[in-house]
């Protein structure tokens, strides 16, 4: 003869409990899914707009407007990641990294702290600025932005 016995239930609010859990794996699947796919766009739809006021930023995370006074635009230059090795990104402080697409905060192989937009390493735009970091973007028309940069903000 076979006897089949339950579990007895845990009191009070303890089963309530046990949903904690699995709340938190849904809010941190959320919060996964939100950086992946602000990243994802990023990559395909970042956005850079000169204007006298300065330089808007538009994409995943990372944008941001950056004012004229800010921006160094005598020393904007196009540079090939690969040659100026100085210049290129060696560890990810707080962004993106992906195959194709690094953004965010990155620390350069010099030490120097960059917010990056880099899609390719042949024809970035390197712009230094007077808050503390420079921008290495990869832009459709690199020389021409670098140029508008000069006129904008010719201060070195």
């Amino acid at each position: 003869m076979e006897t089949v016995y339950t579990l007895v239930p845990p009191p009070g609010k303890t089963s309530t409990a046990l949903w904690i859990p699995v709340v938190l794996v849904l809010l941190i699947s959320l919060v996964g899914i939100f950086f992946v796919y602000k990243s994802l766009s990023g990559a395909r739809g970042s956005t850079f707009t000169l204007s006298p006021a300065g330089l808007v930023i538009r994409g995943d995370l990372w944008g941001r407007t950056i004012p004229t006074a800010q921006l160094r635009g005598a020393l904007a230059r196009v540079v090939d990641l690969r040659a100026e090795t100085a210049l290129a990104p060696r560890r990810r402080t707080a962004g993106t990294g992906l195959p194709g697409y690094r953004s965010g905060w990155w620390k350069l192989e010099n030490g120097e702290k960059a917010l990056l937009y880099v899609t390719t390493t042949d024809r970035v735009v390197h712009v230094p600025t007077t808050a503390g970091y420079s921008l290495l973007l990869s832009v459709s028309e690199p020389e021409r932005f670098a140029a508008q940069l000069r006129e904008l903000s010719p201060a070195g």
